[in-house]
């Protein structure tokens, strides 16, 4: 057990998703992470990505559904952010050498992830979700 109890609405999930990800998959890794690090749902304060991926039907349809914030940031700033999982295959691709990690980071304002990236994939769903989490300090 990770953490037996956080606040609710502390947590930020930062999500790296290649493009048209479906909204089941979203759904599915961040509850698969969630269980896996004894984390309750009720905590989330809300998703955070790429400005890229805001516009994602199966990100903000997810979001809005599950009454999450969901923030996004331009590459520049994911690239300020210091992570312990810096891919240059992501760089490459997005501009930024993290989204997922270095997502959760910004929203939460910490330097401090509570769960470092998860990547996941759910057959047949095509695509993969990388999730990150951070607890918000404020």
């Amino acid at each position: 057990m990770l953490v037996s109890h956080i606040a609710p609405k502390s947590l930020w999930v930062g999500i790296g998703c290649q493009q048209s990800v479906s909204k089941l998959l979203i759904h599915c890794a961040i509850e698969f992470v969630f269980a896996e690090y004894d984390l309750d749902l009720a905590t989330i304060a809300g998703l955070a990505t790429l400005d890229r991926k805001a516009n994602e039907p199966g990100l903000v349809e997810y979001c809005r559904e599950s009454g999450w914030f969901l923030k996004s940031y331009r590459p520049e700033r994911l690239n300020s952010v210091t992570v312990p999982r810096p891919s240059q295959l992501v760089s490459a691709l997005v501009g930024t050498a993290s989204v997922a990690e270095a997502a959760a980071l910004c929203a939460a304002h910490t330097d401090i992830l509570l769960v470092p990236k998860q990547k996941f994939r759910l057959k047949p769903e095509s695509g993969s979700v990388t999730i990150a989490i951070a607890l918000c300090d404020r």
